[in-house]
């Protein structure tokens, strides 16, 4: 005969007058199912009853400061307080994303203090010009790892004594569970449980008999990605704290022939983490051979870049075997913790500039920075030393620089470039002669030209107004008086500006980002679960079979699960055919008989 019942949840209560029947009936088998700390509520006193007397009041606050500390770690450590720090934490990151940070860009910063004279100062009060290493930050940011690790400790210890323990037998009532299916069969008790356990088993649950009932539990996989999640929470947290302490990023231009070594002297602009050392910087350097850019020559995206490449030479170490390799955008060189990254290109005329006795005081490839898209560019062509004037006084020379790769034309109107390669490329110069305040000890941009500085003066042609030139490559712009010429050579280099970055922990941060997403994939997708198959002699001399099951949370697909395994026990022990007819009609031969009532969640 099989029986169709519709269990309540495992946390109901059965019946008024009877509170907390359910959890008596239940007993062990409902509890354990997951590891969550239970919640406790806070007394009045932790102290209770405070005995007379010193020694009375002594020992009551020491119960009462050690109640109170059990309480604040028992919240730290939630799981509802790590998701709001974890909150905090994100808000945090909002002000570094939006306000100039002194780590990151400090000329922004002081450009910043100079437009908001009010904001400023309280900015620098609440520590928002360098969030990341702020006292409240970095508060949050213990804080976080205090109670993420507080929180999966205990859990971890708990759900390893759960493996290590045999499922709890069954309840008392199995009729009181979400997932029920009974029948009656000729078979003995003994020969039902060994069919059970055989079938428990064979779905990859671990299952043993006790007393009456085979126990069978399935779904540790949940708690266990829940803990990878958290742990891998923990891990990233470090990852990224690492790597904020002991990375490094710096810039550095280099113009075709010349070459790198990642030492600080070299860089063009440097930053890293507070416990950055100058030994933690990789040994390696490199030549840079030539650049190589392709652009669209016709279409709507003319002008659009196709391909940027950095043929190098580097090795690693002093001693190291010289290497060749190309370096193109989003495909870095890597040595160990260092990349290597090409973020931008630009061009690098080369001048010649003599004196009034045709001496040569310079001679090389001056890079100038880009201005649009077509590499209209513009810099400064400096010459500090060796120059004199044709009074045979020490001078300094300074020339205003605007390039472009690709002119219009004379009488066009526009100086910028109409293609951003070389095919007729103009050098217009600006002469200035003078002190370039070198000397006075105050940092100034290579790239710009003081013209404003009362002891740079410009060069006057023969109208009175300043000299200005424009050259193709290969002619000559004479200074007047005697004073020299500069020639714009037709050897036309480019520069490649690179990244260098070494920042350790990346290895980690995604190794702990994939384990994040598996285990919270594991915890959300898998559900745990209990079985129980009870076979006992009634009192007509037939076996009573009952099937229940029991599961973290609700679930439509336990009932399902249920009845496929009632229906493969039913299989080795098949209902009785001779019983009497249930009063709704239904004779005993429904093999798959199962209780689809409420999903119980049990934590």
């Amino acid at each position: 005969m099989s029986e169709t019942t519709t269990g309540t949840t495992a946390d109901e209560t059965p019946a008024a007058g009877h509170p907390g029947a359910a959890e008596d009936d239940l007993g062990a088998a409902g509890s354990q199912l997951s590891t969550a700390p239970t919640e406790t509520a806070v007394p009045g006193s932790f102290g209770g009853n405070r005995a007379p007397g010193l020694a009375g009041r002594l020992a009551w606050t020491g119960r009462e400061i050690i109640g109170w500390v059990r309480w604040f770690w028992r919240q730290l450590t939630s799981m509802r307080v790590a998701l709001l720090l974890l909150f905090l934490l994100s808000l945090g990151a909002i002000p570094g994303s939006l306000i100039p940070q002194n780590g990151s860009d400090a000329l922004k910063v002081e450009s910043f203090r100079q437009a908001h004279r009010t904001l400023a100062p309280i900015y620098d009060k609440l520590g928002l010009f360098h969030v990341y290493s702020s006292v409240w930050f970095s508060a949050i940011y213990i804080l976080l790892f205090v109670s993420l690790i507080g929180c999966i400790v205990p859990r971890t210890w708990q759900f390893t004594g759960q493996l290590r323990s045999r499922p709890p037998g069954a309840p008392r009532r199995l009729t009181r569970l979400p997932a029920y299916a009974t029948w009656r069969t000729a078979a003995t008790p003994e020969e039902v449980r060994e069919a059970a356990l055989t079938v428990l088993k064979q779905r990859r649950f671990r299952a043993h008999t006790e007393g009456d009932a085979v126990a069978a539990e399935k779904g540790y996989l949940r708690e266990a990605g829940n803990l990878v999640f958290h742990i891998a929470l923990i891990v990233m947290l470090i990852a990224f704290a690492w790597g904020q302490l002991f990375k490094t990023e710096g810039n550095k231009l280099v113009v075709e022939g010349d070459g790198f070594t990642n030492t600080l002297t070299q860089y063009d602009d440097f930053k890293s983490g507070n416990l950055f050392n100058d030994d933690d910087l990789v040994p390696f350097s490199f030549n840079l051979k030539s650049f190589t850019a392709t652009y669209e020559r016709n279409g709507p995206n003319k002008g659009t870049a196709r391909t940027f490449e950095a043929a190098i030479d580097y090795s690693v170490g002093a001693d190291g075997k010289a290497q060749h390799r190309v370096i193109r955008v989003n495909h870095p060189l890597e040595i160990d913790d260092a990349k290597v990254y090409l973020v931008s290109h630009g061009y690098a005329p080369t001048v010649t500039v003599r004196d009034g006795k045709g001496n040569v005081v310079l001679h090389q490839a001056v890079p100038l920075l880009p201005l649009d898209a077509n590499e209209t560019s513009q810099g400064a062509i400096k010459v500090f030393d060796g120059y004199k004037n044709a009074q045979g006084k020490e001078e300094q020379l300074g020339f205003s620089a605007f390039f472009v790769p690709t002119f219009a034309g004379a009488g066009k109107g526009t100086m910028f470039s109409q293609f951003p390669a070389l095919d007729f490329p103009v050098l217009a110069l600006g002469g200035y002669h003078g002190d370039l305040g070198v000397d006075a000890g105050i940092p100034q941009n290579v790239y710009q030209l003081d013209t404003k500085d009362p002891n740079l003066k410009p060069f006057k042609d023969a109208e009175g107004n300043i000299l200005k030139g424009r050259l193709l490559p290969g002619e000559t712009l004479k200074l007047p008086n005697g004073a020299g010429s500069i020639t714009f050579d037709k050897d036309i280099k480019e520069w490649a500006g690179f990244q260098i970055v070494q920042q350790p922990g990346n290895g980690w941060a995604l190794t702990g980002a994939v384990a994040a997403i598996a285990g919270l994939a594991g915890s959300l997708f898998i559900q745990r679960r209990r079985v129980w198959v009870r076979a006992v002699r009634d009192a007509d001399g037939a076996t009573v079979v009952e099937v229940a099951g029991l599961g973290r949370s609700e679930s439509a697909k336990l009932p399902e699960e249920i009845g496929d395994l009632a229906a493969l026990v039913h299989d080795r022990a098949p209902a009785q055919t001779d019983t009497v007819p249930e009063p709704d009609g239904e004779s005993g031969s429904d093999a798959r008989a199962v209780a689809e009532g409420e999903g119980a969640e049990n934590s």
